[in-house]
């Protein structure tokens, strides 16, 4: 027979196992957003704003309707899903494989094994001249930029300063 103190090491742990994918993905994603040419003005029927290229912080399973205006180039307009992503699929297989029902409840409930697709969202704006309507084309996501440390050679040596002179008489 186990101690309490086994009992409840198991289910503190079996519970914050629970919700692989709320902890390992969270319940928002970085949302992309561009435009050829660039500077179009976005909103989105969420109530967010920006000017292309730009990315948002969007809750994983809230739908959504995205405008795009530039002036000179027609209008467009884009229908943003939330779908069960590949990185859902992982939490859920998570939560199945510690036993986390749970998990499972929470990670459906909250969007976390959701991903927003398009993303990224790219607008090929069409001028209003032209025949051409403004269409979503494939994007890509932007690189992580890293920053490089600096180097040792480059630094700055701290030099002590010498005391004042005193002149003697």
């Amino acid at each position: 027979m186990m101690n309490p103190l086994g009992i409840a090491l198991v289910l503190s742990a079996g519970l914050s196992l629970s919700a692989c994918a709320s902890v390992t993905r969270g319940t928002k994603q970085t949302f992309y957003i561009q435009s050829d040419p660039s500077g179009g003005e976005v909103t989105t029927s969420s109530g967010e704003k920006c000017v292309t290229p730009c990315k948002l912080k969007l809750p994983r399973k809230t739908e959504f309707t995205a405008a795009i205006t530039l002036p000179g180039y027609k209008p467009g307009k884009a229908q943003v899903n939330s779908t069960v992503g590949a990185g859902g699929v992982g939490g859920t297989a998570g939560n199945i494989l510690l036993g986390g029902i749970i998990g499972i409840a929470v990670d459906g409930a909250s969007g976390a094994m959701q991903d927003l697709s398009p993303n990224p969202l790219k607008w090929a704006l069409a001028p209003e001249a032209s025949t051409e309507e403004t269409k979503i084309v494939p994007g890509v996501k932007p690189k992580a930029v890293r920053r490089k440390p600096p180097s040792r050679g480059t630094a700055r040596k701290r030099t002590a300063s010498a005391p004042p002179s005193v002149p003697t008489s």
